[in-house]
Order: structure tokens, then C-alpha cells, then sequence
């Protein structure tokens, strides 16, 4: 089913490349196009950043793994994309062209730019001067290429007014590209149960970060998939309503949240000091003090992203054509 949108029409594929030519695709001429360009430069310097950390050895623990993964995936899915592309194999390829490649692309951006920050902060620091370290800050500096390279061609393909793409190009898709980030960034923070078990308040903010993952998971998944007319009600109906109950649910989380874990009155530690685990430096870990704060800040952001969301997916019902 179509999805109509002021300014913005969710109909069919387009092949601008955001910069007033069209993608050549289907033939080697893409690569010398400029997102084709592009996309190799975002290959190459994946590419670069695992070759350099698995040269040595860089990444043990589990952010060095994480960064690992983050170069990995991303290279691969950028080589997937180029083949496709090269080959006009999109109405071949298993989900919508319209909105995996920049939905790719905006996740990709958020991978590398995690990794930009948790790599260098949480393990090269900790490294020796020598060619170890001299290969991670190579790797960090060839992943923050990656990541602008990613943003730029969010930026480049994005949705424009007037102009026909596919849902995830548009703000309130790149939202739900966010919002899913973001959540997965708090649960990778709360992997240690110790953060909220026994406490009823804190494991209701865990069920929120859970429940509003999967409502906006399913809903990238059905754009993904071209199926957002399984649906009983109409798609801008239910996105405005996901963003409204996700909304409710995540003010919820940031009241509870930080109250229970920074106020001494209902046993949360105010100051990092009092956290014995963060007295001491540990390398390529980070201490439950600051993860609390750090879920707090993260149950900030996606509160906002969800009210933007909102706003946005409000449009979708209630402003006509």
C-alpha cells in the first residue's frame, strides 16, 4: 500500500542520487558517479580501519569487539549495495530499494560514529606507545571518514519536498533509525542486571526501552519489506500512534531512571565516588556509575527523538494533500 505525505510522497523508487543527476546503475559508469564514488570511499575505509586493528591485534574486549563488528558489517553490506547496484539486481534483491540503502547508510553513520568515540576512549588510551597504538589511531581516524561518508549520503538521499522516495528516507524513517540505535546503545549499557533487578521501577524503565524497540523495529522492518498494508489500520495511523504510546513510555523511563539511581533517598548513589568500581581505571570497560548516567542521558535523547517523531508522524494523519 502507498503512503501519501505533504511535501513529501512515499509512492515509488527514485534513483536521484540528491545531487540533480540520476544513478547509473546496472553498468561500471555508477562507480564514477558521485555516490558511487562515495560508496567506495566508505568500502575503502572500512576496509582500512579492521585491516589495520586485525593486523595487531587491537581489539580485544568487548568494545574492541564492538568496533570490530561495526567496520566488518559495515564494509560488507557497502559491498553488497555496490554489486547490487552495478548488476541492476534491486528488483532481485530480497527488500525495498527504495529504503534499504539509506537505511543502511544512516545506521552505518551511528555504527562508525560509536566506534570513532568507544574505540579510542575505552581502548586506545590504554595501549602503549608503539605499533599497536599507532594502527588504532589509524583505525579511529579512518572510521571517522567512514562516518562522515555514511552521513553524507543520508544527507544526499534523503527525502526533499516534492520529491517521491520511499518512507525511511524521510525525517520521521531516519527517526526510527535513531531511535532503534539508541535503545540498543542503553541495552548494551544495562547488560549487567545488577543495574535494576530488585528494583520494580528500574526493571518497568528496562521493559519500556524493550517495548518501544521492537514497535519501532517493526516498523522499519515492514517499509523494508513492503508490507506495511498487513496492517488493520492505515500506516500513518499506526506510526502516530507508535510515537504517541512510545512517547507516554519514555517520559515514564526518564523520570524513573535517574531517580532511582542517583538519589540517595531511594537508594541510588548521587556522586561517582561513592562507586568503588569507578575509582579505579579499568580498560575496555566502563563502571556501573557510568553507565547509570549514561542510560539517563541516552533515555534523554530518544524521548526527544520520539516528541519529533511524533510531531512528524502527526502530519502523516492530519495534514492533507
Amino acid at each position: 500500500m502507498a503512503v501519501t505525505v505533504t511535501r513529501t510522497t512515499i509512492t515509488t523508487t527514485t534513483t536521484s542520487s540528491g545531487l540533480g543527476s540520476s544513478m547509473i546503475v546496472g553498468s561500471p559508469r555508477a562507480l564514477t558517479q558521485p555516490l558511487g564514488l562515495l560508496r567506495l570511499l566508505q568500502l575503502l575505509s572500512t576496509c582500512v580501519a579492521f585491516s589495520l586493528v586485525a593486523s595487531v591485534g587491537a581489539w580485544m574486549g568487548p568494545m574492541g569487539n564492538w568496533s570490530m563488528f561495526t567496520w566488518c558489517f559495515c564494509f560488507s553490506v557497502t559491498l553488497i549495495i555496490l554489486i547490487v547496484e552495478l548488476g541492476g539486481l534491486q528488483s532481485r534483491f530480497p527488500l525495498s530499494w527504495r529504503n534499504f540503502p539509506i537505511t543502511f547508510a544512516c545506521y552505518a553513520a551511528l555504527f562508525c560514529l560509536s566506534s570513532s568515540i568507544i574505540y579510542p576512549t575505552t581502548y586506545v588510551q590504554f595501549l602503549s606507545h608503539g605499533r599497536t597504538r599507532d594502527h588504532a589511531i589509524a583505525a579511529t581516524a579512518f572510521s571517522c571518514i567512514a562516518c562522515v561518508a555514511y552521513a553524507t549520503e543520508v544527507a544526499w538521499t534523503r527525502a526533499r519536498p516534492g520529491e517521491i522516495t520511499g518512507y525511511m528516507a524521510t525525517v520521521p524513517g531516519l527517526l526510527k533509525v535513531l531511535e532503534t540505535f539508541v535503545a540498543c546503545i542503553i541495552f548494551a549499557f544495562i547488560s549487567n542486571p545488577s543495574l535494576y533487578q530488585h528494583k520494580p521501577a528500574l526493571e518497568w524503565c528496562v521493559a519500556v526501552y524493550a517495548i518501544c524497540f521492537i514497535l519501532a523495529a517493526i516498523a522499519i522492518l515492514l517499509n523494508l519489506g513492503d508490507c506495511t498494508n498487513m496492517l488493520p489500520i492505515p500506516f500513518p495511523s499506526f506510526l502516530s500512534g507508535l510515537a504517541l504510546l512510545s512517547v507516554i513510555l519514555y517520559a515514564t523511563a526518564l523520570v524513573l531512571w535517574p531517580l532511582y539511581q542517583f538519589d540517595e533517598r531511594y537508594g541510588g548513589r548521587s556522586q561517582r565516588a561513592r562507586d568503588g568500581g569507578c575509582a579505579v581505571r579499568h580498560p575496555h570497560s566502563v563502571c556501573d556509575w557510568d553507565r547509570r548516567l549514561a542510560v539517563a542521558i541516552l533515555t534523554a535523547i530518544n524521548l526527544l527523538a520520539y516528541v519529533a517523531d511524533l510531531v512528524y508522524s502527526a502530519r502523516l494523519v492530519f495534514v492533507k494533500v
